[in-house]
């Protein structure tokens, strides 16, 4: 079960509540990975979260896989958010770049 490019934790913590409650439903557990999103180079969400805070307020689901989306960053300005993370999370991390939305200036 993927939670999806969160940049709000309570909307991710009520996406995690209701996967588990169809787990009971079904009568199985299945791996719960979660997506966030760093927006700039401050590496917080647009909630104003740090990579570690996101973190904090999720690691209670106690997920197979962490996710960090970065948008339109390189590697090199990614690298600090995502050790951050992974100093603190008990799970796997996976950078996830994302080109973001296009730009039109840089395209013409």
């Amino acid at each position: 079960m993927l939670v999806e490019t969160i940049f709000d934790t309570l909307n991710a913590k009520a996406a995690i509540s209701r996967a588990r409650d169809a787990f009971e439903e079904v009568g199985t557990r299945f791996p719960i990975m979660i997506s966030g999103t760093i927006t700039d180079l401050s590496g917080r969400t647009l909630s104003g979260q740090t990579a570690v805070a996101f973190w904090n307020s999720l690691a209670h689901a106690k997920p197979f896989l962490d996710r960090l989306q970065l948008r339109a960053r390189r590697p090199n300005e990614m690298r600090q958010h995502i050790a951050e993370i992974g100093r603190v999370a008990d799970t796997r991390v996976c950078a996830f770049p994302n080109a973001g939305l296009p730009n039109e200036i840089r395209a013409l």
